[in-house]
């Protein structure tokens, strides 16, 4: 699950970690009165910042620096007017819904601190640069060097000392080294506390020497989170910052459901029992030059009714132009999605090819099943394996294309 920017920085103030103040808006109205209060109060600049869950916001535009109130008007009625197309949102982009107002914060230096999940090391891992504002896929392709790398151990956790030397290595100086160390701790310790699978400030930022700070204060400008939906269930108040706006509606009415859907790209809708097998599934298809179009693990205990509802979830998918289902009956019957892609077939329609692919338990009631009703479904073909199944399905959607495109 992510959250958004401002609900980030709220976490991040409530373990003590220091972040601008600023207001969550919803309306022009309400982005023009919040900067006003800013820059009424002294303060020069205001800051306004689209709310979405995609990163490239300041290169698309919707990050934006004003010194007035009509260029608050201005930034935030683009911002919630237009789609946000970033390199992170694929061209048809996204709605922005909601902005960060903030007072402006004066930079001397930027960093880039985040911790995350390692799976080949198995361990958590505080990653850090000295390069940041900026996305930090770019500085690790162009200087690999930059990113700094420390394992964290699985029970001792992140020591005092380890933060200190990577507020080091990075180039703190003076008392911004405690203060980066510091909040390097606060960080893992909300990174643990919350189930969390990422965690990252990118800005993280160092201000210019005041007299009450000689050397600048380190503060947090920017935070994104990503937390592990297995573990939500420990966390109801993370629950209640979940933005389902900003989630792919076909995968929250699976959810719904208790199935496990990820929407894709490609056009061969996929329903499979068992991740390992969908995984399997996926990319056989693509060995035979065909593209998935989601992952969907029905697991081994869904009702019929689940099933029948993961093919209209498939089916809703305007992208799809071909279904291949792949079951090994352990747990789950083989009968049970035979009769779900009849009564499929009845209350939905297949009016795109289907390939079917069941082995395991009741097996024999299946395809009896399935035999009785190929008349209703005129579109289904029976498949011996996964390679015949394959085969059959890519070879039905790159026919149905080539029909098309003689249209």
């Amino acid at each position: 699950m992510k959250i958004h920017e401002y609900q980030a920085r709220e976490l991040l103030a409530g373990a003590g970690i220091p972040v601008p103040a600023g207001a969550m808006v919803e309306t022009v109205e309400l982005a023009v009165a919040e900067a006003k209060r800013i820059l009424d109060s002294g303060t020069p600049e205001v800051v306004i910042k689209g709310q979405v869950h995609a990163g490239g916001r300041g290169k698309a535009g919707f990050v934006k620096l004003v010194k007035s109130v009509d260029d608050a008007r201005a930034a935030a009625s683009f911002m919630l007017s237009n789609r946000m197309i970033s390199v992170q949102t694929g061209p048809e982009g996204l709605d922005v819904r909601k902005l960060l107002v903030a007072a402006a914060t004066d930079i001397a230096k930027e960093f880039y601190i985040a911790i995350t999940v390692d799976r080949m090391r198995k361990c958590n891992v505080l990653i850090a640069s000295a390069e940041g504002g900026v996305e930090i896929e770019a500085v690790a392709e162009r200087n690999p060097d930059a990113i700094l790398k420390l394992p964290i151990h699985p029970i001792l956790g992140l020591q005092s000392y380890e933060a200190r030397d990577m507020a080091f290595r990075l180039g703190f100086k003076g008392k911004q080294v405690g203060q980066a160390a510091d909040l390097m701790m606060r960080l893992f310790a909300l990174f643990c506390a919350k189930d969390a699978s990422m965690a990252e400030i990118n800005p993280l930022v160092v201000t210019p020497p005041t007299a009450a700070h000689p050397d600048g204060r380190v503060i947090a400008l920017d935070a994104k989170f990503q937390f592990d939906d297995n573990a939500l269930f420990r966390h109801k108040e993370l629950q209640l910052l979940a933005d389902p706006a900003e989630e792919n509606a076909a995968e929250l009415r699976a959810q719904e459901f208790g199935l496990s859907y990820i929407a894709l790209d490609g056009t061969i809708g996929c329903l499979v029992n068992g991740a390992g097998l969908a995984m399997s599934t996926m990319d056989i298809v693509k060995l035979h030059g065909g593209e998935p179009a989601n992952f969907l693990d029905v697991g081994g205990s869904a009702s019929e009714e689940a099933v029948t509802e993961a093919f209209r979830i498939i089916l809703s998918d305007k992208r799809v132009e071909g279904i291949l289902v792949n079951i090994f009956g352990g747990i789950m019957q083989c009968d049970r999605i035979a009769r779900a892609i009849v009564t499929s077939a009845k209350n939905v329609g297949f009016s795109v090819p289907l390939v079917v692919r069941l082995e395991g338990t009741n097996v024999v009631e299946a395809r009896r099943i399935l035999h009785d009703a190929r008349a209703d479904i005129p579109t289904m073909q029976v498949a011996t394996d996964l390679t015949d199944a394959a085969q059959k399905i890519c070879a039905a959607v790159q026919s149905r294309a080539a029909v098309s495109t003689a249209r």
